[in-house]
């Protein structure tokens, strides 16, 4: 508790101190003697729009059990302990909640025996938090609960699977109602559980766990099973957190929140009725989605070198080519018909909020958000180039922790960093889907929105729905318990929902005090200067091209969060978190008035105690690089390499600040028109003449004031030539 240990304990020994049990070989000898026994089969719940929902994604994912192996063995290290560390990390940093390996014997084959297969990788994923009775969200729940957790497990093991493949080895992925294999017998072998009669006991979560095994060629260490005798191990060490694994005590924190509040205690925050930062509407253009830095990329905008790496840069890792395919198999269920008839008890607001709030912490939310949709979130244009007209009202949008373990691991633009997104992205786009799919069923409008395929922008709706204030980065968010630390998804609908109004916890007045994001950013493309107005809303403005060009080509890493990595609130503000975490939280939230004290102290602190820098006892991945033409589509050509460098930097508090910021902006008079499929260059000589001349927030309000005419950089170029 309060961090004993945290930093110390290795990601891939997990959240449950399972190294901490007894252990039996001997049942080894019994579970090869028994004969295999087929699991019974999938629960129907009492809602069907949700079990419909959940079940249309795992078929999307069965499709995806057996992926052909790249093209050559990778070169991973002869130390099985070092695979292992690699894969149970991997596996841990995807949200299992335990793995466990064996050797899989003849016996636990149901119909087709192989030696293929070698070793079993057995992930349990246990259910969430059952949600307060009188939550509605609770009927849709209830009977569904093994498959909601069935539905991230079988997540988990593709990904694993596709990790494995894209190394060269085999591998095949198995859960309730699509297995090859008895998944209690390996359950035991994995030391995942003991037998109980008819069920399968763990010893921290009951029988209250679903199971998925990746059966593979790729040669691990084994775990022992447990020793019959191990039950319930919830003792005064695993309630306090002694060995570092999650605390007893941090899990009966959150499991006493009411359910639509989530883990964090967002009811705290200071609600307002308007952004920290100005935000003219009626000046903020609608841009289309071609004008996305990673679509300009694609196109050539950036550059022939930046282009060449387009379809690579945030997935070149062995762990972001697991998430791939399945994140690609999802994207075509993010829309589709809406169901006819309106289910009973969906006409109030209130509940409905509630309901799916709810709904979305139980599949893995962070912290989940309600606003309505201003017209200026919605992009103007597809990536096809076909107009969109505002078909929603609001929007429920979800937070997704890139994992805090890791986080602390990484450097923010080493090999993992592309991996953190694409893992978030994934969990985000799951959650969305699932929800989506079902409101659409109860007979309402429903759209999921991830990074894959995006109708809106994202942050505005963050901003709107009290998830965060504007930071330095400027087109990123800050979140008060999460900091930097998440990816967003996004659904759009037209269901009753009460939006919640926005956040103010002194962000503004931190973020213009501390410049740590500015310093250490190794594309220099965050600024020290002050705010501007930037197509009609306030920011402190990057420098897009700078960022994107250096994450794209990146030749020690994956990509780049180092501004994630970095910011002194990007930090772990729960009960296991460090004391002065915590306490830096609560003043943060609680006392804004104390910020101008605070903060400049807090800045120095956070460079003192060397935050910021990475925990090499928490790096669990193999520094290892997918090489081809098209990472981003499975392509069995591509092969993995050792990876020629890798990005390791400490923080600089020493470092000096640079002169005047050279940064560029590209409003939307330089953005390429919606349709453009040819490649349309970024002009730097203009975009750093647009900065130069930027307004401020005085100078913008001035003209408003006198009935100035907007500026001609707010206004897309296409628009002004059809004029």
């Amino acid at each position: 508790m309060f961090g004993y240990n945290r930093k110390k304990r290795p990601v891939e020994l997990g959240p449950y101190p399972l190294e901490k049990h007894k252990r039996d070989r001997s049942i080894i000898e019994i579970e090869v003697a028994s004969r295999a026994i087929e699991p019974d089969p999938m629960p129907v719940g009492q809602n069907n729009y949700l079990f419909e929902a959940t079940k249309m994604h795992l078929d999307a994912y069965e499709k995806l059990r057996q992926p052909q192996p790249y093209s050559k063995i990778a070169p991973v290290p002869d130390d099985l302990v070092l695979r292992t560390r690699d894969i149970k990390g991997s596996g841990y940093f995807l949200d299992a909640s335990q793995i466990g390996i064996c050797k899989i014997p003849n016996n636990a084959w149901l119909n087709i025996r192989t030696d293929k297969f070698t070793f079993a990788i057995v992930v349990a994923v246990e259910y969430a938090d059952p949600v307060d009775k009188k939550n509605n969200a609770a009927d849709w729940i209830r009977g569904n609960e093994h498959l909601l957790a069935t539905l991230l497990a079988a997540e988990i093991g593709i990904d694993l699977s596709g990790q494995i493949s894209s190394m060269g080895f085999t591998s095949r992925v198995h859960w309730t109602g699509a297995t090859d294999i008895d998944l209690d017998k390996v359950t035991v072998l994995a030391g995942l559980g003991v037998r109980e009669k008819s069920k399968i006991i763990n010893p921290y979560l009951g029988d209250r766990f679903a199971i998925a095994v990746v059966t593979t060629n790729y040669s691990l260490t084994e775990d022992i099973p447990l020793d019959p005798t191990v039950k319930n191990s919830k003792n005064l060490s695993y309630k306090l957190g002694l060995s570092g694994a999650v605390s007893g005590m941090e899990r009966w924190r959150r499991k006493r929140r009411p359910s639509h509040l989530g883990p964090y205690p967002v009811e705290t925050l200071k609600r307002v009725k308007k952004l920290t930062t100005e935000v003219f509407e009626d000046e903020v253009p609608r841009v289309p989605s071609r004008t996305n830095m990673y679509v300009r990329t694609a196109f050539g905008d950036l550059g022939q070198k930046a282009h060449n790496e387009a379809d690579r840069w945030s997935q070149k890792h062995p762990v972001s080519q697991g998430i791939v395919r399945p994140s690609w198999a999802i994207k075509p269920l993010q829309d589709g018909d809406v169901f006819h008839e309106l289910a009973p008890d969906t006409e109030n607001a209130d509940n409905n909020t509630r309901a799916l709030k709810a709904l979305s912490y139980y599949l893995g939310s962070a912290i989940t958000g309600v606003c309505e949709v201003p017209d200026y979130a919605w992009y103007s244009h597809d990536k096809r180039g076909n107009p969109i007209k505002p078909y929603h009202k609001y929007a429920l949008v979800v937070l997704i922790d890139q994992g805090y373990d890791t986080f602390l691991g990484a450097s923010g633009n080493d090999w993992i960093s592309g991996s953190q997104s694409m893992r978030a992205y994934l969990k985000g786009g799951e959650i969305v889907g699932v929800i989506a799919d079902m409101i659409r069923r109860m007979g309402y409008g429903a759209r999921a929105h991830s990074n894959l395929d995006s109708h809106v922008l994202h942050v505005p709706l963050v901003l709107k729905a009290g998830l965060g204030e504007q930071s330095r980065i400027g087109e990123s968010a800050i979140n008060p318990f999460l900091g930097m630390r998440f990816k967003t998804a996004v659904l759009t609908t037209d269901i009753p929902i009460t939006p919640d109004l926005p956040i103010d916890f002194g962000v503004q007045s931190f973020c213009s005090k501390c410049r740590k994001c500015a310093r250490e950013c190794p594309s220099q493309a965050i600024p020290y200067g002050e705010k501007v107005i930037f197509n009609g809303y306030e920011t402190w403005k990057p420098d897009s091209e700078r960022c994107t060009l250096y994450r794209a080509t990146n030749l020690k890493g994956s990509a780049c969060g180092r501004c994630v990595k970095v910011c002194p609130l990007s930090k772990d503000t729960t009960w296991d978190g460090p004391i002065t975490h915590q306490v830096g939280s609560w003043l943060g939230i609680n006392a804004t008035w104390l910020k101008p004290i605070l903060a400049p102290v807090a800045i120095w602190l956070d460079d003192v105690f060397g935050n910021g820098n990475p925990l090499d006892q928490k790096k669990w991945w193999l520094d290892l690089e997918v090489m081809g033409r098209r990472s981003f589509k499975y392509d069995t050509d591509n092969y993995v390499e050792t990876a020629k460098g890798v990005n390791r930097p400490l923080i600089e508090p020493d470092k000096k600040q640079r002169g005047l910021d050279n940064i560029a902006y590209f409003p939307a008079s330089t953005l390429p028109p919606p349709d453009m499929k040819r490649c349309y260059p970024t002009d730097r000589k203009l975009g750093l003449k647009i900065a130069r001349e930027a307004e401020t927030v005085a100078q913008a309000k001035e003209r408003r004031e006198v009935g100035g005419q907007i500026p001609e950089t707010y206004i897309p170029n296409y628009e002004v030539d059809n004029k």
